[in-house]
């Protein structure tokens, strides 16, 4: 896959020397709640899905690509397709940005509009749709930013420090094809 660039920030795959970076945002616990996570991952186990990342998305059902905002910088975020369904033409999608200074600077709505552009001119995908925490106001915002509309809300859906929480699930459709 090519890097996909937007104005200020681009998007492209997967490299060895994420190595770190992965492995942060995997073992910080204040985004496991959003990203199903229960249990540390090992630098060995990040490595070992960096050494298997140049599967391509029909291989191995999704794509979690880089977000940089400059050529000489590290990745500031990850913004994957997952659950990917090449026969009926749909994947999920889910975004972080590690850091609170990149958070309210576009970053999120840029990487995501050029994530949805790669997915429905380049994967010629129907649909992709959002799992939302209803209480996550921030990413509700980007999503329906975008045309996601939610179609349904999850009741109890996810457990979080010993209280259920519900999950809301938003969709976007491509009309154009």
């Amino acid at each position: 896959m090519k890097t996909l660039k937007g104005d200020n920030i681009y998007i492209r795959a997967l490299e060895p020397n994420d190595l770190e970076f992965i492995y942060a945002i995997e073992n910080d616990q204040s985004i496991w709640e959003v990203s199903n996570t229960n249990t540390p991952y090992s630098r060995f186990l990040v490595k070992q899905y960096l050494e298997n990342a140049h599967q391509d998305i029909y291989e191995a059902k999704q794509l979690r690509l880089a977000i940089c905002q400059d050529q000489d910088f590290p990745a500031i975020g990850l913004i994957d397709l997952f659950d990917f369904d090449p026969r009926n033409n749909r994947a999920g999608v889910g975004i972080v940005i590690q850091k609170n200074e990149n958070r309210n600077q576009n970053v999120g709505s840029e990487a995501l509009e050029l994530l949805i552009e790669y997915a429905f001119h380049n994967l010629n995908l129907h649909q992709l749709y959002a799992n939302i925490g209803t209480e996550n106001v921030a990413s509700t915002a980007l999503f329906t930013k975008f045309g996601f509309q939610m179609i349904g809300i999850k009741k109890d859906w996810t457990l979080h420090q010993g209280n259920y929480k519900d999950e809301a699930m938003y969709q976007l459709i491509n009309t154009k094809f």
